[in-house]
């Protein structure tokens, strides 16, 4: 309590002839200090100190004060924009809590931004030799804007240090000035001015460093005091000059009442420290009857501003708490995730939405008590570092499965580019298809090479297939012109009569097949020709006087060589399973019926065959007539090649 005790010190002094006398400031108790109690003290105190700071540091402000937003919240495009607003206002400095405050936020956000882009990098970059690198245009601006800042921070605080010294030197050096103006001898009303005018020298001095400031400001006072008490001021001068004073002292105690009740605490405390500047700096000492009562009340304000300051603290701790376990329970979560071991990289991404969620959650819980702040945030850091070098581990194994995947796919281009001219459509049809189907079963390249090999692989197969489609095309108005033929020539069959001789007439049924032959496919659609055809063949087969296995045979050869002009090869593969089935159905018969003939060829009775044996016998007969024609009919099947 500086004040108090500046306005209450005990003097006497020696009046020209010797004669000692007590002026009006006659002596007060010197036990203030003590009526104080220790909470007024710590609020006066603090106050002091913090002007003291303040008064070093010499931050220019502004009279708006810009609230503190949640810029951990933010991202990187409007921390940039926030920056640069701060670094363009005419005083930057003010701000300088503001631009600290998005450094952080900044920093951490692109510090998390170059990690992921490590980890996109080392899952796709299979050479070893080749450094990661990522430039931002954003840091790059932010890096621009933030040197400008520190620039003038820097070339002021330096200004600062010059001007504290120099004002050091200049209050020091009214101190020595007031002193010299203690003369017993000379006349008060001499002295007066240069009084006055060292009290104006001293208002604006500016400020000085703060482990001088309290020292340097008692001495000043204690010689204005002395000023007063052992001059021979008159008193009308004097009263005049302590009503003066205490009329200032009044105002700001009114101003100080007002603020008790100002719902902006933070606000009302800030002008309650300039206030005290004011008291400290700029007014005089009051008379003694006032000294004490003033300053009391001024003291017991200051207590009711610093009490309403702390309880407003001790709720925003309380927040700041709630914050801190928030934070805190989301570092044992990442933590956690840090050490989950998963195998696949879907899984990784959603490991990695999960850190992603955490990471938001952590920057939106907001401020924590600053004593902790630190040691959270370097906590947080590590705890996501951990996790991305516990991810980036499982992309470095999976680069060489990329790597053989790339040469996998690199080998089908190959293959693609190299059956893409090709015009044997039978032959390559399938395997560009089967080449296809496998490239879908290849997993993932690098990036870097996945939209390059694409592009070829993806050029090589629509090359081949727009010329297999243009052929298909030819080959579609070839088989409507077929149809046609064949259309008209079946209307010319329907009236076809056989002469009776056997030999002319089967000439004349296979030269009809070999003509409908000739004509060629007709369009899938219209197949049905062919069934209506096949009706006529087998009706005049019925009128021909042909063996069965003949007439079997030669229907059988018609109908192959229609599925072996469809070029289905399914269709024939189907058919040839069909007829080995038949030839080992037809076999087993024929084993059975044999088991059955040495049956009875063992009984007493084996000389004389009865109606029995004669009939199995036949049925071997027939059974073995039928597995020649299907064996035929196997073989000319095998003959048959798809083009």
């Amino acid at each position: 309590m500086l004040e108090e005790q500046n306005d209450n010190l005990l003097r006497t002094e020696n009046d020209t002839d010797g004669n000692t006398a007590q002026h009006e400031a006659t002596e007060p108790t010197v036990a203030t200090t003590e009526q104080q109690t220790d909470t007024h003290a710590q609020a006066v105190e603090a106050i002091a100190a913090t002007n003291a700071a303040e008064s070093e540091e010499a931050t220019p402000t502004e009279e708006l004060q810009i609230p503190m937003q949640d810029y951990e919240a933010l991202p990187l495009e409007d921390l940039v924009a926030a920056l640069k607003d701060f670094v363009s206002k005419d005083q930057p400095l003010a701000y300088k809590e503001h631009i600290e405050e998005i450094k952080k936020a900044f920093l951490a956000k692109y510090n998390h931004l170059i990690e992921e882009k490590r980890t996109a990098f080392l899952a796709e970059n299979q050479d070893p030799t080749e450094d990661f690198e990522y430039h931002s245009p954003l840091k790059a601006q932010f890096d621009s804007y933030f040197s400008k800042y520190r620039e003038l921070k820097n070339n002021h605080f330096k200004s600062v240090q010059n001007n504290l010294k120099a004002n050091l030197e200049e209050r020091l050096a009214i101190v020595e000035a007031l002193k010299e103006l203690i003369d017993p001898q000379a006349n008060i009303k001499d002295i007066l001015k240069p009084f006055n005018e060292l009290r104006e020298r001293w208002k604006n001095a500016g400020p000085i460093p703060k482990d001088k400031y309290n020292h340097v400001w008692n001495n000043y006072h204690f010689h204005v005091e002395n000023f007063y008490d052992y001059l021979h001021l008159d008193r009308e001068a004097r009263d005049l000059d302590f009503k003066h004073n205490l009329e200032q002292k009044q105002k700001i105690v009114a101003r100080v009442e007002a603020l008790v009740h100002e719902e902006d605490v933070a606000k009302a405390f800030r002008e309650l420290q300039d206030l005290h500047r004011i008291w400290k700096e700029d007014i005089g000492p009051v008379s003694r009857e006032h000294r004490e009562s003033i300053w009391n009340r001024f003291s017991e304000l200051t207590k009711q501003m610093h009490d309403k300051r702390e309880l407003l603290f001790e709720n925003q701790r309380a927040v700041e708490n709630d914050n801190l376990k928030r934070k805190e329970e989301i570092i044992a979560q990442i933590e956690v995730l840090a050490t989950e071991k998963v195998e696949a990289h879907t899984q990784w991404l959603a490991q990695i939405a999960k850190v992603e969620a955490l990471r938001n959650a952590f920057f939106e819980a907001g401020k924590v008590p600053a004593e902790v702040n630190e040691a959270t945030w370097n906590r947080f850091k590590t705890a996501v570092r951990n996790f991305n070098t516990f991810k980036n581990s499982f992309y470095k194994d999976i680069k060489k499965d990329q790597n053989d995947n790339l040469n996998k796919k690199l080998a089908l281009v190959a293959k693609a580019q190299e059956l893409q001219e090709s015009t044997d459509f039978a032959a390559t049809t399938p395997i560009m298809k089967q080449i296809q189907e496998e490239w879908k079963t290849i997993g993932h390249v690098p990036r870097k090479h996945s939209e390059k090999i694409w592009k070829d692989f993806r050029a090589a197969c629509n090359h081949y297939f727009d010329q297999l489609k243009a052929h298909q095309n030819d080959e579609n108005n070839e088989e409507v012109v077929a149809f046609e033929n064949k259309k008209n020539y079946l209307e010319g069959l329907r009236t076809f009569e056989l002469s009776g001789e056997h030999k002319s007439d089967l000439d004349a049924i296979k030269l009809h097949i070999e003509t409908w032959k000739n004509f060629g496919k007709v369009p899938f659609p219209r197949r049905h020709i062919e069934g209506k055809f096949n009706k006529i063949l087998d009706a005049l087969f019925e009128k021909l006087s042909l063996s069965k296995k003949d007439t079997d045979m030669m229907r059988f050869a018609n109908r192959m060589d229609q599925l072996s002009e469809s070029n289905d090869s399914r269709k024939l593969d189907s058919e040839k399973i069909f007829i080995m089935r038949k030839i080992e159905e037809v076999q087993n018969e024929i084993f059975q019926l044999e088991n059955n003939i040495q049956f009875f060829t063992n009984t007493k009775n084996a000389k004389k065959e009865n109606s029995i044996v004669l009939e199995v016998r036949k049925n071997i007969a027939i059974h073995k007539e039928g597995l020649e024609v299907w064996k035929e009919k196997l073989k000319q099947l095998k003959s048959i090649t798809i083009e």
